[in-house]
């Protein structure tokens, strides 16, 4: 049995995203919390691909600052066209002899088992390149596929240069590919700008080397929608509907009940622990960690820095953002809890307000353990609340007015009874 040859990825993610419409680069637009191009970062990762070359071009600067370590960029300064990009990358691969995969930052839904079925095939042809295609109903604005006579893939015509048989057919390529490296460089040398646009396609490096007699094969996914790629706002959200039911797939194989996935969102990364219940309507931000046995929502928002210990029941209408709340405190009807350390077994009261911005700086409330805070309360931070004291409802305690342990504060402004 021969060895699986080594495999490096190029990622293709140069172009601005005209459709966006946007002045952020488009492998920028976030899914889930984060950039769409992190997914496909995550992919060459889980398949171990050690050689990997990012093509940067319009703003690079912007999303160098989020590749991770291990993945050498290149930067394409006029986009010329995919082959074009890949040229860049080539003097990274230099001597490279094993398989080189073409990936695209701005197509996140592709997964692990499908790339690996992709070069397994590849590998057990001995293509020279291998298509990865898909059949859709509705084909319009992807290449086609072309087939000989003996129904082998001899091409690919791009939407824009097709006639109208050509725009008929329901195969397209996805653009993701698998190269023999050499045979990739090779061709690259070969392509050039006969298309509308005077761009350089990689595609054509398929037609090249068929004409050469090489072995071009196709295989076709099994599930389309992973082929889908990101190009305006409206399959920006499509590839967030997809990649949210993922998420909220594994959180409920792990343990967690999610009440009705249509209404839950939770960004990716989200850490949240056995038997917690997430009810609906309930909006989950990135650096949240929610213990085990909690109940959350329905319609509660978690913004970053939340954190919730075990058996913690946070409520209806509750908005909570960089704040931690120990183990067994309610917080279940109505109130925003912001910059604040709340201690185990702790009551909030409904419509509880924790001030926390003078409009210049941010500044920390305390509420200690087993503290019980009237409803209406407005607790305006800086302030502290000691270890079992209590506010009675609509008590507003000013700034630096700390209650102490086991005293009850009434009133506006609030005042500690004797």
């Amino acid at each position: 049995m021969s060895k699986t040859p080594e495999v490096a990825a190029i990622i293709l993610a140069a172009g601005k995203g005209e459709r966006m419409k946007s002045s952020l680069p488009k492998v920028l637009h976030k899914i889930c919390g984060r950039p769409m191009v992190m997914y496909v970062f995550d992919l060459i990762d889980s398949l171990k691909i050690k050689k990997n070359v990012l093509v940067l071009g319009y703003k690079s600067e912007e999303v160098k600052k989020i590749v991770p370590g291990g993945i050498k960029t290149v930067l394409q300064e006029t986009l010329s066209g995919t082959a074009d990009a890949v040229k860049k990358a080539v003097p990274v691969l230099k001597g490279f002899k094993g398989t080189v995969i073409i990936l695209y930052g701005d197509n996140p839904l592709l997964q692990k088992e499908t790339l690996d079925k992709l070069i397994k095939h590849h590998h057990d042809t001995r293509a020279a390149v291998t298509l990865l295609t898909a059949k859709l109903k509705k084909p319009f604005g992807y290449g086609r596929i072309i087939r000989d006579k003996y129904s082998s893939v001899c091409g690919i015509v791009e939407e824009k240069d097709a006639n109208d048989y050509q725009r008929d057919i329901k195969e397209i390529n996805t653009g993701v590919m698998c190269f023999d490296a050499e045979k990739l460089f090779n061709s690259l040398r070969l392509v050039k700008p006969n298309n509308k646009k005077k761009e350089y396609y990689l595609t054509d490096c398929v037609e090249i080397l068929y004409s050469r007699g090489e072995i071009v094969e196709g295989l076709e996914i099994s599930d389309p929608q992973e082929a889908f790629g990101i190009n305006t706002r409206v399959e920006l959200a499509q590839g967030y509907t997809i990649i949210q039911s993922r998420v909220l797939e594994k959180y409920m194989k792990d343990g967690i009940t999610i009440v009705d996935p249509r209404t839950t969102f939770i960004n990716f990364g989200t850490e949240i622990g056995q038997d917690t219940i997430i009810y609906p309507f309930t909006v989950i931000e990135n650096d949240v960690k929610i213990g085990s046995s909690c109940s959350v929502g329905p319609f509660c928002h978690l913004r970053e820095g939340t954190r919730l210990s075990d058996e913690v029941k946070v409520g209806n209408f509750i908005e909570i953002v960089r704040s931690s709340l120990s183990p067994h405190t309610r917080a279940k009807h109505v109130g925003y809890i912001g910059d604040t350390v709340i201690g185990s077994n702790v009551n909030i009261g409904a419509g509880t307000i924790t001030a926390n911005y003078n409009g210049k700086d941010k500044n920390t409330t305390i509420i200690d353990d087993n503290a019980f805070i009237g409803s209406d309360t407005v607790l305006v931070a800086p302030v502290k609340i000691g270890k079992g004291a209590k506010t009675g409802a609509g008590s507003v305690v000013t700034k630096n007015k700390n209650i102490p342990a086991g005293a009850v504060a009434v009133g506006v402004p609030a005042r500690i009874l004797k």
